[in-house]
C-alpha cells in the first residue's frame, strides 16, 4: 500500500470478492474479529467502526483511503511502521484464504518429498510462522510411546520429517538491500526414511 490502488488484494484476480466489495458488505462484528485475528490488532473494533462509519458516506474503494481511515482511527507506537499495515495484513490473508492454503498444501508438499528431499518455507508474519512451525514439529515427533516402555531404539517410530537448524531471519545485509525482509522467516526440513 505504498501507492494509492485499487483495493483488491485478491492473488487470483479472477476469482472471489475485491477487498473493496468486501468492505463495503461486511459486518462490523466481522471486520474487527478479521483485524483482530488475522492482523493480530488490538484496536480492531476501533477500526472496524471506523471503517462502518466511512462506508455510509462513501465507498471505501482505494489503498489510500483505507490507510487514511485506519491512521485516522489509531496511532501507531512503532515507529517507522504504517498503522495500517496489520489492517491491510488482516484483509489480504482473509480475502485469499491464505492460512487454509498453507493448511493445505503444507501435508502436500512433504508427501511429494523423496527421503533427503528439503522443505522450505518463508513466512512473512507470525501467524504463518506459528503454523509452519507446529506443522513441521508435529511431523518431526511420530506417535508418542508411553515412558518407560521396554523397546530398543530401532523400533522407536520416526517422524516423517527432521529439522534442519533453526528458524533463519533477515541479516542485516539483506535487511539493508530488502526492507521488507524484516518479517521474514526461514524454516527447513528434511524428509526422513519413516513414511
Amino acid at each position: 500500500f505504498r501507492f494509492d490502488a485499487m483495493l483488491d488484494m485478491r492473488m487470483d484476480t479472477s476469482k472471489g470478492m475485491t477487498a473493496a466489495q468486501w468492505l463495503a458488505t461486511a459486518e462490523e462484528s466481522l471486520l474487527a474479529e478479521v483485524i483482530h485475528d488475522y492482523g493480530e490488532e488490538r484496536f480492531a473494533r476501533q477500526i472496524a467502526r471506523s471503517l462502518v462509519a466511512a462506508r455510509e458516506t462513501q465507498p471505501i474503494e482505494t489503498t489510500g483511503q483505507l490507510v487514511e481511515l485506519v491512521s485516522q482511527a489509531v496511532r501507531t507506537r512503532e515507529p517507522g511502521k504504517n498503522p495500517a499495515t496489520r489492517t491491510f495484513q488482516a484483509i489480504r490473508i482473509y480475502i485469499n484464504q491464505e492460512l487454509a492454503e498453507l493448511e493445505r498444501v503444507l501435508p502436500t508438499c512433504v508427501a511429494r518429498l523423496k527421503t533427503g528431499g528439503r522443505l522450505v518455507v518463508i513466512s512473512f508474519h507470525s501467524l504463518e510462522d506459528r503454523m509452519v512451525k507446529h506443522f513441521v514439529r508435529d511431523m518431526v515427533e511420530a506417535d508418542k510411546l508411553p515412558r518407560n516402555v521396554p523397546i530398543r531404539a530401532s523400533e522407536v517410530p520416526q517422524g516423517k520429517l527432521r529439522g534442519v537448524g533453526k528458524a533463519v531471519r533477515a541479516g542485516q545485509t539483506e535487511l539493508q538491500l530488502n526492507p521488507r525482509a524484516r518479517s521474514a522467516v526461514m524454516r527447513v526440513a528434511e524428509r526422513s526414511d519413516a513414511a
